[in-house]
């Protein structure tokens, strides 16, 4: 079904003559443009609005120009407004048909969380999101070919974020966690510590609204346990994936799969080691559309993107994969990387996991 089907039938079940998005993620959504200015506004600097005819785009005189010359595609109609006579808010109430709704606050208007709309993902976001995803996954490669045990965490995502920049690529989360600090923290923010005997190196990086999420390790003289807990998580991740194909086949919800995911723990030897992080979930139009947990009641969408990311102290094992009816397609992958055929738990399945570099 198309964006603008989606739409319509949103606004028929609802009872709306229009919806209103001016949030980055949903903006690009609809518009496939970017409407942000200022990376740390939850807000962008325009709102695209659609009430059945078309697309309609509402800024400021600031901001008008440089959006129809090269954000918006040919045809979208842009309502301007002085900068200083008032807010985004105002200025779609002014020109809207009503009833509508709005991603951000519209004084009149309901409020509207548009994930369900935004899955599942059109053919030409699939084709978006397998040019992104390889060009995260070359970046993040790259650099972890080049790391050495004397690099500081934050050296290293220094160069990652240098990396994914040149690649026209955002990164909201780029973490690097060395031998010393990976198996204390799920959620290895970079300090000044030196890499040591190992390293993570996890992103979420964007890129026409959609995100993208890896993690890459590189093994120098790791640990004992090392090699078992990469494997116990890799086993975790293909079990998620199996539980998501399957489960989006029946039309299931996201706690079925979430379900397999505590059995696979369970099954490799660490048992309840889920409740040390969350699992992940489906990807699109941001990093996690929404998260895995025992009581999930979202349905699992075919066909969607997935990034779940099982850790099993100090160790850790994510990719972003479509899921199809038919296929599981890992999206952030080169081909260059060593990779681990692993068996899912409990489902006939295997699947080819990134493994540890080893240097």
């Amino acid at each position: 079904m198309s964006l603008h089907a989606r739409l319509d039938s949103f606004l028929d079940t609802n009872g709306l003559e229009a919806v209103w998005f001016a949030r980055p993620n949903n903006f690009t959504w609809l518009t496939g443009g970017d409407n942000v200015v200022d990376a740390s506004a939850p807000v962008g600097v325009a709102a695209a609005g659609y009430d059945g005819d078309g697309v309609t785009v509402v800024t400021d005189n600031i901001e008008a120009p440089r959006l129809r010359d090269e954000e918006l595609a040919a045809g979208v109609d842009v309502e301007t407004f002085q900068w200083y006579e008032g807010g985004l808010g105002d200025a779609v109430a002014d020109v809207s048909p009503t009833p509508a709704a709005a991603d951000f606050d519209v004084p009149g208007f309901e409020t509207l969380s548009p994930t369900d709309l935004r899955q599942p993902l059109t053919d030409e976001q699939i084709e978006q999101y397998r040019t992104l995803s390889a060009d995260v996954a070359e970046a993040v490669e790259t650099v972890a070919g080049e790391v050495s045990p004397t690099d500081t965490e934050r050296d290293v995502a220094a160069e990652l974020r240098r990396a994914l920049s040149v690649r026209n690529t955002g990164a909201p989360v780029v973490l690097v966690g060395g031998g010393e600090r990976a198996p204390k923290y799920r959620h290895y923010t970079p300090k000044d510590a030196e890499l040591g005997s190992y390293a993570l190196l996890s992103v979420t990086a964007h890129r026409n609204g959609l995100y993208t999420s890896c993690t890459r390790t590189i093994a120098f003289d790791a640990p004992e346990w090392f090699a078992d807990r990469t494997e116990a998580a890799m086993r975790v991740e293909a079990t998620a994936l199996a539980a998501t194909q399957a489960v989006g086949t029946d039309g299931g919800a996201a706690s079925e799969v979430f379900e397999a995911v505590q059995s696979a723990y369970d099954a490799v030897g660490w048992d309840g080691e889920w409740r040390n992080h969350h699992q992940g979930g489906a990807a699109g139009f941001a990093g996690r559309e929404w998260f895995g947990t025992p009581s999930a009641d979202e349905a699992v969408v075919l066909p969607q993107a997935y990034a779940w990311n099982p850790t099993v102290q100090g160790a850790k094992s994510e990719d972003t994969t479509l899921v199809t009816e038919g296929d599981v397609e890992t999206l952030s992958t080169t081909g260059e990387w060593p990779t681990e055929v692993v068996q899912a738990v409990g489902y006939d399945f295997e699947l080819a996991r990134h493994a540890p570099l080893r240097r």
